[in-house]
């Protein structure tokens, strides 16, 4: 099913050796006779090395059955593959659902291996034991060269379908959100070694882009080159707003090893990227309880809002 929003994604310049691109972004229901495959190969991708744990069929079976909630990105017609995906599901009312079972157990595990994440632990465990409050797990996965000016659209439109499921009496009413999401970790030796190559990668890039284009490039790499404290850097740049509104955010490793090849690699100083896993937890709370102002004049406005107004303004296309 076709939806409101479309994104042009297009790339002009006065240099002559910039590449024009223009790509139109279609925002669609997941539609289970197409994108079976596909979905589960972004589930893959977002699990990483662990992705096994979570019966990857079954899940993707799960997200397919809900018609009303979640949206794809597709570029090539409603019968292409997504590239992708943004949906909640509810943990408590498919707690019994292999998949759903198994990432609430491995959540709690995660979150039981350091004393740092102790009150992450104690709160997950305490909302999967009880069934007043609703936990919703967000599953938010794309191709890694989709741009993320596609996330703010996705994120209002899954607001809106939750909002509009809640007013039928569907189970979408949610006290938390849950996100699991990809980061990797690059050592001082890594980074210093990542760095060298961009260097030498722009200093053999043609001269002549205009100035706009050129200061904006300097702007974003400036800002990449402030080192996190831990070395652990999101593949979704949009982490970093929802941390910003998590009551909790832990990083982990993966459980199952490196395979014995890429291991090797790594142990030679390769270049092979330390991947690892997220998660984080979102309350929703009230909007004067959710540091937002965006809608101080909406009774109703939540957590959704600040989210939805917070990866707009950090990301959205103006």
């Amino acid at each position: 099913m076709s939806k409101r929003a479309q994104l042009s994604d297009d790339e002009d310049g006065s240099g002559s050796d910039v590449s024009l691109i223009n790509v139109d972004f279609d925002f669609l229901s997941p539609n289970p006779d197409v994108d079976y495959q596909a979905i589960k190969r972004l589930l893959r991708q977002l699990f990483g090395r662990d992705a096994e744990q979570f019966n990857l069929h079954e899940l993707t079976e799960l997200i397919l059955s809900q018609t009303n909630i979640g949206s794809t990105i597709k570029t090539d017609g409603e019968e292409s593959d997504p590239y992708a995906l943004l949906t909640v599901l509810n943990m408590h009312v498919h707690h019994e659902h292999p998949s759903i079972k198994a990432i609430a157990q491995y959540c709690l595990s995660k979150a039981s291996e350091t004393p740092s994440s102790s009150t992450l632990h104690s709160t997950l465990q305490t909302l999967f034991s009880q069934s007043e409050n609703h936990v919703g797990l967000i599953i938010c996965e794309r191709l890694i060269n989709m741009p993320v000016q596609t996330i703010p659209p996705l994120y209002n439109m899954l607001k809106d379908e939750v909002r509009n499921a809640v007013s039928q009496n569907l189970p979408y009413k949610f006290s938390h959100l849950l996100f699991i999401s990809r980061t990797y970790h690059l050592s001082l030796e890594e980074e210093s070694q990542l760095a060298n190559s961009i260097s030498e990668s722009e200093a053999r890039k043609k001269k002549g882009k205009n100035k706009k284009r050129r200061s904006e490039a300097n702007e974003q790499s400036a800002a990449q080159d402030v080192r996190p404290d831990d070395g652990i850097y999101p593949f979704h740049p949009e982490d970093a707003a929802i941390s910003e509104l998590a009551s909790h955010t832990l990083n982990y490793k993966y459980t199952a090893p490196l395979p014995e090849l890429q291991q090797e690699q790594r142990d030679r100083h390769a270049f092979g990227l330390d991947v690892r896993g997220r998660m984080m937890l979102l309350p929703i709370l009230p909007s004067s309880e959710s540091n937002s102002n965006a809608m101080e004049t909406d009774e109703a406005s939540d957590t959704w809002d600040a989210l939805a107004e917070k990866l707009s303004g950090d990301y959205g296309v103006h």
